[in-house]
């Protein structure tokens, strides 16, 4: 398909037949699935890695783990950047820029860890 509406031509069937193929496994699901289940005794009993539950079901978590997670992610998006950076530090031209925009982006990094050291956020308890 060639021509100024060729691409959309594509695009539109594309779409189609991914509707199509979602219809026809939902159908596929709602035909063949048995309508009425058995379910063994204790299917719906709540369980943790195989030890039943003891207590309650409400359990209050610290937001340690949170701030440990978000330091985390920012700190693996900081990996994520040095990659590309790497690759545009070695063409002419670049080098003097390049290496003062990452020392600006390590820099305010570095001044998040250090705040959040002295803070005593990083501290296990």
């Amino acid at each position: 398909m060639t021509g100024y509406l060729g691409s959309y031509v594509t695009l539109g069937l594309l779409l189609v037949a991914s509707v199509l193929i979602f219809v026809g496994a939902f159908t596929a699901n709602r035909l063949l699935s048995p309508a009425d289940p058995a379910e063994p005794a204790g299917k719906r009993q709540t369980y943790e890695s195989g030890v039943d539950p003891v207590g309650g079901d409400w359990a209050q978590v610290q937001i340690r783990y949170y701030v440990y997670a978000y330091l985390y992610v920012l700190f693996a998006v900081e990996a994520v950047f040095l990659f590309p950076w790497a690759v545009v530090f070695d063409r002419p031209g670049f080098g003097a820029t390049t290496v003062v925009e990452m020392a600006i982006f390590v820099a305010v990094l570095a001044l998040g860890i250090l705040y959040a050291w002295r803070k005593k956020i990083l501290n296990w308890t």
